[in-house]
């Protein structure tokens, strides 16, 4: 409502509109190369590793950003052929259930990024005791408290949305955790060379050190795209929030489609870094696709 209502009295920026076909496009290829990502881990057990259990738990966060947007467009198309109403019980509670979707999206997303960081950070300042620190069972767990919290946090977001203190938080959250893995990143670069020199008398030292700077270089990059794609949606949020009859606020949420679509790229460049990046997932993806043909 706040973008298709108000903003063509208040400002002359006309909204920008994204075709339905390049929605459900750029989605189901989101959702079909992340879930290609999953059924690659499952099959090829070397993957069984806490990194890529945690990479699972990325691509299922940006399945599920692809699988909202689709869902929303649907309701959007029915609304428009007049089978459902706007403004109705059933429709209120699908609303609901979408925007706890988009929420979990978000916020496995974040996490997700932050499990991935804290374990580059381990396999590079402990890495000689990295497998017993990050064990497959205490990444299991890790996993199991992020989607535990997420999927209670996005719920409670959804019903209380309209209430200030509750999408005050939402908002903080996004940059304080960006920030923190931010700093996290920073800190793995600058001391990862005195590290390696400290260990620099070991045998393969040298091989693990390049392979843990690779991975950090990777997941440095999952971040950078991270930003790029949601950024400008939850400005959005905070315009929407703040300043939604300011006619720049208005004019910038006139590409609300734009940011939307940009979600969804994320779900499609996520796994072409890991097919990229990883010789062991490409390999894999190499072996199904033989299988398949």
């Amino acid at each position: 409502e706040n973008i298709t209502d108000f903003p063509l009295n208040i400002t002359d920026c006309s909204q920008v509109v994204v075709p339905e076909e390049v929605f459900f496009t750029v989605a189901a290829a989101g959702i079909l190369e992340n879930l290609l990502v999953l059924v690659a881990v499952i099959k090829n057990k070397n993957l069984h590793l806490p990194m890529y259990f945690f990479i699972c738990s990325l691509a299922i966060s940006d399945m599920l950003g692809s699988l909202y947007k689709t869902l929303e467009n649907i309701f959007i198309i029915l609304c428009k052929m007049g089978y459902l109403t706007r403004r109705g019980d059933f429709e209120k509670k699908l609303d609901d259930a979408m925007d706890s979707m988009f929420i979990l999206s978000l916020l496995g997303s974040i996490f997700s990024l932050l499990a991935i960081a804290a374990d580059r950070y381990i396999t590079i300042f402990y890495a000689l005791r990295y497998h017993n620190i990050m064990t497959l069972r205490r990444a299991l767990v890790i996993l199991a408290i992020i989607w535990t919290f997420c999927a209670g946090s996005s719920i409670a977001i959804a019903l209380f949305s309209y209430e200030a203190a509750t999408v005050i938080p939402f908002t903080i959250l996004f940059p304080l955790m960006m920030f923190f893995i931010l700093c996290l990143y920073v800190h793995m670069f600058l001391l990862a060379r005195s590290h390696a020199k400290k260990i620099a008398s070991l045998p393969t030292s040298a091989v693990h050190q390049r392979t843990n700077m690779k991975g950090a270089i990777t997941l440095t990059i999952f971040l950078g795209v991270f930003l790029c794609c949601w950024a400008p949606f939850v400005l959005h949020i905070l315009l929407a929030r703040f300043c939604p009859h300011n006619p720049y606020c208005a004019c910038y949420m006139s590409i609300f489609h734009v940011n939307g679509t940009l979600i969804m790229c994320n779900a499609i460049i996520d796994p072409m870094i890991f097919a990229f990046r990883s010789p062991e997932l490409r390999s894999t993806f190499k072996k199904m696709f033989c299988c398949a043909k």
